[in-house]
């Protein structure tokens, strides 16, 4: 089944007090294109972002966001240096004897000397914190590959539909070439007999004329590739894999048939029609720009 390479995803988890967030858009691309923005004490886990994302995607520009929420209250911790408050309290109880003082010492006081207590900012488990995010992406991806597919589904019944409208274009263009071949053969009899004033026409030098016409506008092996660039394209769109390169180069050759088709042209209607082919033509390839 065909994806668009535009698409958007969303995925949230949420644990322990800890919210991730991940969103993910995408834009069409030549390859596949990771730009990702991660807040700060994240960016360990860009290579993980990364591996999953081209495990099962192939092509597009992606704007990956990562955020990240905790409850204030769960951030930070106060940390009590116990061997710190020992040599405080030491060398206060030193200078209460040395100077025959009273050294009575409170907690509270003690608690206000440099570093005994400590407001410490909580460090995250990276193992809690990768789980919580694969979950979040997983969220996000599935998402995203499901709105790619949906839209895929829309691209796939479109192109059918100009397919088939060029394959109609093929078809008459097949049919009338003969016409053309007959219409040139009746033409140049009448013409060569008006010059001859009626005398009998020398039918191997009308052949041999009419034959040199023919290869001239002989659009057979043009008819042919188009049927099966068309026929391939069918395929490649009822198929599973990812093929937007394959249809982009198809399209280039659909486009180089209708071309060599044009400048062969004798013909009103076929030149026409020659037109109409070209148009549907880059209507395709200009659709095929969304396909991954």
């Amino acid at each position: 089944m065909i994806r668009s390479m535009t698409g958007f995803g969303h995925g949230e988890c949420s644990r322990d007090n800890k919210k991730i967030i991940i969103e993910i858009k995408a834009v069409n691309h030549r390859y596949l294109d990771l730009n990702i923005k991660t807040p700060r004490g994240f960016a360990q886990f860009e290579g993980i972002i990364r591996r999953q994302l081209t495990d099962r995607l192939d092509r597009g520009k992606l704007d990956v966001y990562v955020g990240f929420e905790e409850d204030a209250d769960n951030q930070y911790e106060v940390v009590y240096n116990e061997h710190i408050a020992k040599m405080y309290y030491d060398s206060i109880k030193e200078i209460a004897s040395d100077f025959d003082i009273d050294g009575a010492i409170s907690a509270a006081s003690l608690s206000r000397y440099n570093e005994v207590l400590e407001l410490k900012e909580v460090e995250e488990s990276k193992e809690e914190l990768e789980s919580i995010l694969t979950k979040a992406l997983n969220e996000a991806i599935d998402e995203f590959v499901t709105n790619r597919t949906n839209e895929g589904a829309r691209l796939k019944e479109d192109l059918i539909a100009k397919l088939d409208d060029l394959s109609k274009d093929v078809d008459f263009i097949e049919k009338k070439s003969p016409e053309i071949i007959e219409e040139y053969k009746s033409r140049l009899r009448e013409k060569i007999e008006d010059l001859l004033d009626n005398t009998s026409v020398d039918e191997s030098r009308l052949a041999m004329e009419v034959t040199l016409f023919a290869d001239k506008i002989c659009v057979d092996e043009e008819i042919v590739r188009l049927k099966s660039h068309i026929r391939e394209m069918k395929d490649a769109l009822n198929g599973d894999e990812a093929v937007g390169r394959k249809l982009d180069f198809l399209s280039q050759e659909l486009n180089r048939e209708a071309n060599t088709i044009l400048s062969k042209s004798s013909n009103v209607e076929i030149a026409n029609t020659g037109i109409e082919m070209k148009t549907l033509i880059e209507k395709i390839r200009e659709q095929i720009q969304n396909i991954e």
